[in-house]
């Protein structure tokens, strides 16, 4: 109990300027090194050939989709297991475990079938009938999502030791995980040390060991440290610890999703320009990925501080939190907006750019670079909205300006045949969400200053408000 207090009077009464820094730095580092997997193999698989890298950014949007279901289980997890932990209740700790697992296994399946039946079918429709994009595509997928098991399972037991307060381990399982895939990537993409040249086929191997190299060394420290969340696996999970998780984490399950979606199209609208415009999509991506990792420490920090200092009914720290992460998350992504604008033809030179996709890569980064600074006032009250348990409003800014104004903007300006103008969508569609996501803020601080609150906002954070003020 006392470690909790401690937290908790961290949370209500530490200055807001480290508070932010403080929960956000631990999540950035493990943001970097959980991007790190996908930007390793472009980089590498760029050396291969141009088509070998549009292949892998048309297998983005379906890596998200697998990884949405690995994320809604771990969100729900998350969220059930910390509430069983807070009652000190062993067996609804022990069925949430138990649960989780059984939901990887069948989100495993479910991957497993998704693939036999759909792959090649994807790569087809995909590629603009380019085959040898198709067959460095059809390779790659197939082996990601037949051995997703990894994947799956390091999402449940990441979530194990960060529910119990223990993020340095949490940590180490990601770097055991990326650094395989470090380590191997070159080694199975060139066929080097007498391992036979594999190319795309090489990278998805690489991914798929570090992933499950992550998944044994969550499930050792889990047993050997984290003792305070017993696990197995069984066919007959508590049927209630399963709906918890799923109800919790379909939300964040179906924005990854959408995303997805969105990804496939956008992929489909760039391949009537040319495949080049489709691997400098994904080239654009994977350097977001990197180049926010700061941004995003920020607004997964600022949710829980936000929703703790809103059960204690403490509105001007909500505000200060909110208006700190702000600061940060400009302050974090300013110098990799200045990479971006000031020198993308090195940073295209990563990724073994030609000269064409110079040519139509660097306006794009520029543009992109740009929508994402405009990107982070709606990402801090994204996170702040989700902390005043306002979980849909926040989806509906998210899909606004990630996925449906993006296409709405890109479907129009396509017809122009001007891909600059098609990247510029993105920038107008950021823009667009600003008055949105301020709409929506005002509203929500307007409800819980007026204490006129849904009865699940009520329910979720009623006891907390009274004990600050009763």
């Amino acid at each position: 109990m006392a470690g909790t207090d401690q937290k908790e009077n961290i949370m209500g009464t530490q200055k807001m300027s480290k508070l932010i820094l403080f929960t956000g730095i631990p999540l950035m580092v493990s943001l970097f090194i959980n991007s790190l997997y996908n930007f390793v193999d472009s980089m590498f698989v760029s050396q291969v050939s141009e088509k070998a890298l549009t292949a892998l950014s048309l297998a983005a949007p379906v890596q998200i989709l697998v990884s949405a279901l690995g994320l809604g289980n771990a969100v729900g997890l998350n969220a059930v297991i910390s509430r069983a932990l807070g009652r000190k209740d062993a067996g609804e700790v022990r069925r949430a475990a138990d649960a989780a697992i059984f939901i990887a296994f069948c989100s495993w399946g479910v991957i497993t079938v998704l693939c036999l039946l759909f792959v090649k079918r994807y790569f087809a429709w995909q590629s603009g009938g380019d085959t040898v994009i198709a067959e460095y595509g059809v390779r790659y997928l197939t082996v990601c999502m037949l051995f997703s098991l990894g994947q799956m399972g390091q999402w449940v037991f990441d979530r194990f030791v960060i529910a119990s307060g223990r993020s340095g381990l949490f940590l180490f399982t990601l770097s055991a995980a990326s650094v395989t895939n470090l380590i191997l990537d070159p080694i199975f993409i060139f066929g080097l040390f007498g391992v036979p040249r594999l190319e795309t086929l090489g990278a998805a191997i690489a991914t798929v060991i570090g992933q499950t190299v992550g998944m044994f060394a969550g499930i050792v420290i889990n047993r050997k440290w984290n003792r305070e969340i017993p696990f197995g696996f069984t066919l007959r999970p508590d049927r209630r610890s399963v709906a918890d998780i799923l109800k919790v984490g379909f939300p964040s399950a179906l924005v990854q999703i959408l995303t997805s979606f969105m990804g496939i199209l956008m992929n489909s609208i760039l391949i009537t320009f040319s495949s080049t415009a489709v691997a400098v999509y994904g080239i654009c991506i994977r350097i977001h990925g990197v180049s926010t990792v700061g941004t995003h420490g920020i607004t997964n920090g600022l949710i829980p501080i936000v929703a703790y200092n809103y059960g204690a009914a403490d509105q001007k720290r909500v505000s200060d939190a909110v208006r700190w992460s702000l600061l940060y998350g400009v302050l974090f992504y300013l110098l990799f907006f200045a990479a971006l604008e000031l020198v993308p033809i090195r940073v295209l030179r990563v990724f073994e750019a030609s000269d064409y996709l110079l040519e139509i890569g660097i306006p794009a980064l520029r543009i992109l670079a740009f929508a994402w600074l405009v990107a982070i006032p709606a990402l801090i009250i994204s996170a702040g909205l989700q902390g005043l348990s306002m979980g849909m409003r926040s989806m509906i800014l998210t899909m606004s300006r990630q996925a449906v104004l993006p296409l709405i903007f890109a479907g129009i300006f396509s017809r122009f045949g001007n891909l600059t103008l098609l990247w510029s969508g993105f920038l107008l569609a950021e823009f667009v969400g600003i008055p949105l996501a301020l709409w929506f803020w005002k509203k929500g601080y307007r409800q819980i200053q007026e204490g006129n609150l849904d009865e699940t906002v009520q329910s979720a954070f009623g006891s907390r408000r009274c004990s600050g003020k009763c």
